[in-house]
């Protein structure tokens, strides 16, 4: 998930400095020593700790890819950049998790072993014999369950709510333009004919002001496939027309006659025969469409706050130290620390 804001280093209450503490009494200092050779905190949330090798294994696959596609400085800042976002999700992700436990929220091995099943049938390619792939079936699983439970099952979208997106968002449910129009074409036989077919373009367009038939001519000198039926192209919609020809009608009435326009077929004349005016579709129509749409925009809301919420009672310490420049100056990233304040 993306984090809108910096995390900061939160103070621990007296309660988390003592189970820290105790955690670290009991810990043999050989095993302490071992485990600080092959791997380091990262994060601590709560009474949990993110590591280093669990930050790596979130990062890999798009590692992979930016050491593709960056070299030097601007790999080294895009590296620095997603380490940051993946911290921030994992803390993100940490947090939720604890909520759900906190909530009792479960997943049962039925429940993984559909999902799996669901994930076979639309083609993803899953090893189920790798216990890290099914804890992260299972946890994805909790983390839906809980945002379901936290978030969107009191989400309420009115009919007041309904109109309104319907109201200000009115452009987003037009329906495209449409028109009915006629061409001649002149197609450049090879490179070096280019300018031969402008000229002859142009001898067409003055033909026409004087007011020869656009039929006639298309009939005689077109090279579209439409000029034995005088250069009808019939009805067409806003969107399905080359974008310089797009941008021509525009501009014309019913019977107006283009300026040559110059695309990678050849040298259009075009002439607009009608215009259908812009027309939108019903709101009963797309009332379930724009409920859909409101209900998605609501419930990132309320998410947003309730993760917020997570955060501001949460101990979150960063451990994290990036590359010698430290963190990007842009985008969002935690800031790294090693203590805490009273």
């Amino acid at each position: 998930m993306i984090m809108h804001r910096p995390f900061i280093t939160m103070p621990p209450s007296r309660l988390h400095r003592a189970v820290l503490f105790a955690l670290a009494l009991l810990a043999p200092a050989s095993l302490l020593s071992a485990a600080q050779v092959q791997d380091r905190i990262v994060a601590i949330v709560n009474s949990d700790l993110i590591m280093q090798s669990d930050m790596k294994r979130e990062l890999a696959p798009e590692r992979e890819r930016i050491q593709k596609e960056y070299r030097g400085e601007a790999l080294a800042h895009r590296l620095r950049t997603v380490e940051y976002m993946a911290l921030t999700s994992m803390i993100e992700r940490k947090l939720q998790l604890q909520e759900a436990k906190a909530k009792g929220i479960e997943v049962s091995d039925q429940e993984v072993r559909q999902a799996l099943q669901q994930m076979k049938q639309q083609g993803e390619k899953i090893d189920e014999t790798n216990p890290a792939n099914l804890k992260n079936v299972r946890e994805q699983l909790i983390l839906l369950k809980v945002v379901d439970r936290e978030v969107r099952s009191g989400v309420m979208v009115a009919d007041s709510d309904i109109k309104r997106y319907f109201q200000e968002h009115h452009d987003r449910f037009a329906l495209p333009e449409e028109y009915t129009l006629s061409q001649i074409l002149l197609k450049p036989r090879s490179p070096d004919d280019t300018s031969d077919a402008k000229a002859k373009a142009a001898e067409i367009t003055a033909l026409l002001k004087r007011g020869e038939p656009f039929e006639d001519l298309a009939l005689h000198f077109s090279d579209g496939p439409n000029a034995s039926r005088g250069g009808r192209l019939g009805l067409v919609r806003q969107g399905e027309l080359l974008p310089g020809i797009e941008r021509a009608i525009t501009k014309l009435v019913p019977g107006g006659i283009s300026d040559t326009i110059e695309t990678s077929e050849g040298f259009h004349i075009v002439r607009l025969e009608d215009k259908q005016p812009k027309q939108f579709r019903p709101y009963e129509e797309v009332r379930a469409e724009i409920q859909g749409l409101v209900f998605q925009q609501k419930s990132e809301d309320v998410f947003q706050a309730w993760l917020a919420e997570l955060k501001n009672k949460a101990y979150i310490e960063i451990k994290f130290e990036s590359a010698p420049s430290g963190p990007p100056t842009t985008g969002p990233a935690p800031r790294p620390s090693s203590t805490s304040k009273e």
